[in-house]
């Protein structure tokens, strides 16, 4: 399993992904992806620049992708905490390129 193909994430996301030219999960996405799409906890180290928010954007935005019901009226479904606001805009930028064909709202 070493192409994000092989991930199985819904078409929108992978389409996503292909059109930001990632084809292959780095070290900590693909040993991550997996583990939480499979709906189990994860606590994963690993450096600035290793691929760690699309390691647990891509499992929660393939959940909700699969998602039935409508979300309720001005509800959150996933709440993401970052120790600054630099680094949440960052997470909400990923959450948006990635999700980018799914009907999602992303705020900071």
């Amino acid at each position: 399993m070493t192409e994000f193909l092989n991930l199985n994430l819904a078409e929108p996301i992978a389409k996503a992904l292909a059109g930001e030219g990632y084809t292959k999960p780095t070290p900590i996405q693909l040993q991550a992806i997996p583990i939480v799409l499979s709906g189990r906890d994860l606590l994963g180290i690993a450096q600035t620049g290793t691929g760690k928010t699309a390691a647990f954007a891509l499992p929660i935005l393939d959940r909700l992708s699969r998602e039935t019901q409508p979300a309720k009226r001005r509800s959150a479904r996933v709440l993401v905490l970052a120790p600054t606001r630099e680094l949440a805009e960052q997470i909400a930028e990923s959450f948006r390129t990635y999700g980018r064909f799914l009907k999602l709202t992303v705020a900071t």
